[in-house]
């Protein structure tokens, strides 16, 4: 007897008392929806269905038997997953795949089907074994956290937006405010300048001119601050090449030449104006004291990054050391001394043979 006539046996199987074939009256036995379609039949029909395929669609045996398993189908069942069963029955494959299905009296239920091919001895394919389970309280829960989740993703798309917008706002605002400083700092700047040339004093208007040139350190800091993306954070390295340039500018001393080896040095906007000032103060040192009697000569300037600290240089090749003059005294220590407290730097002088060095280093972190 071959396989095909082994199966519709079952048909008479008295699965209660489990007589004949055992797994025959198994799986007309179990709990698990079951059916078995023959592919050599005209649309693949159903040949053989147990009763808990009957209990799940609520059709009675003599309403499936012979039919499509499509009739299962309903105006909500996807298409695309229809075509996947449809193309896995084509290529003779498994497949498993939930599926939105209609039962008798019209309600849905999400079906889990397998389907699998049976094949003979010689390898061809001569029924089509389905199993069902209902699954609609796991995928209605699937459905569930997916929409709680979009809602989800909805709202922190809506906060992130409104956060954006926040920094956004705050950013333009602290732009406008660098801007608004810088511009104030300039002309506190052309006030003085107007001021010192009515000063005969020529001590006074050296001490003007000094302040001045703080005055207009400051200003480029808010102007880097203003010209700068990330409001937080501050570009050194840029800032000291520049400072210098200006400074040196703003002396005349075209006798002057800059060398510069300086990496981007990142660090908080809250240190930008001290560390500015501190730069500043070393910078307008060397050019009045290690170039002094018209004697010309190079500023090299380097900023690098060592581990967790940013280290800033600033050398020249005049006098060094052996000066008396070529340290800050008075105002210009006490600034140096004071602010490079206020920012946990390090400010060190020492023989750059020939000339002066003044390395500072300080944590790029708050």
């Amino acid at each position: 007897m071959n396989q095909r006539d082994d199966w519709h046996l079952t048909e008479a199987l008295d699965y209660e008392h489990g007589r004949a074939d055992p797994f025959a009256a198994a799986v007309r036995a179990t709990r698990m929806p079951m059916v078995i379609t023959d592919p050599s039949e005209p649309d693949n029909p159903i040949v053989f269905c147990n009763e808990a395929f009957q209990k799940l669609t609520g059709y009675d045996r003599d309403e499936i038997i012979g039919r499509n398993c499509r009739f299962l189908q309903g105006p909500d069942t996807s298409r695309d997953d229809v075509a996947r069963v449809r193309t896995a029955v084509a290529a003779q494959a498994d497949i498993a795949v939930d599926l939105l299905n209609y039962r008798k009296d019209g309600s849905t239920f999400w079906n889990a089907l397998y389907l699998s091919p049976v094949r003979n001895d010689a390898g061809d394919v001569v029924f089509f074994f389905a199993s069902q389970l209902d699954v609609t309280e796991r995928v209605q829960a699937q459905i569930t956290i997916a929409g709680e989740k979009t809602a989800v993703e909805r709202e922190v798309e809506a906060r992130t937006a409104d956060l954006k917008a926040a920094l956004e706002a705050k950013t333009l605002l602290l732009h406008e405010v660098d801007h608004r400083v810088k511009n104030n700092l300039t002309m506190i700047g052309s006030l003085l300048r107007l001021q010192a040339r009515s000063i005969a004093d020529p001590a006074i208007t050296s001490k003007l001119e000094t302040m001045l040139e703080r005055v207009d350190a400051l200003a480029t800091v808010h102007r880097r601050l203003y010209q700068s993306e990330d409001v937080t954070r501050f570009d050194l390295g840029a800032f000291v090449e520049n400072l210098v340039s200006d400074v040196v500018g703003a002396s005349g001393r075209t006798d002057i030449a800059i060398e510069t080896d300086v990496t981007p040095i990142e660090v908080p906007s809250s240190k930008a104006a001290a560390l500015g000032l501190i730069l500043n103060e070393i910078t307008t040192n060397a050019i009045k004291h290690a170039f002094v009697d018209g004697r010309a000569g190079t500023i090299t300037i380097r900023a690098s990054l060592q581990g967790c600290d940013a280290v800033v240089e600033i050398s020249d090749d005049g006098h060094g050391l052996a000066s008396e003059q070529a340290r800050p005294d008075g105002m210009g220590k006490t600034l140096i001394a004071r602010l490079a407290r206020q920012v946990t730097a390090d400010v060190r002088w020492s023989d750059a043979v020939p000339g002066a060095r003044v390395t500072v280093s300080f944590p790029v972190t708050d």
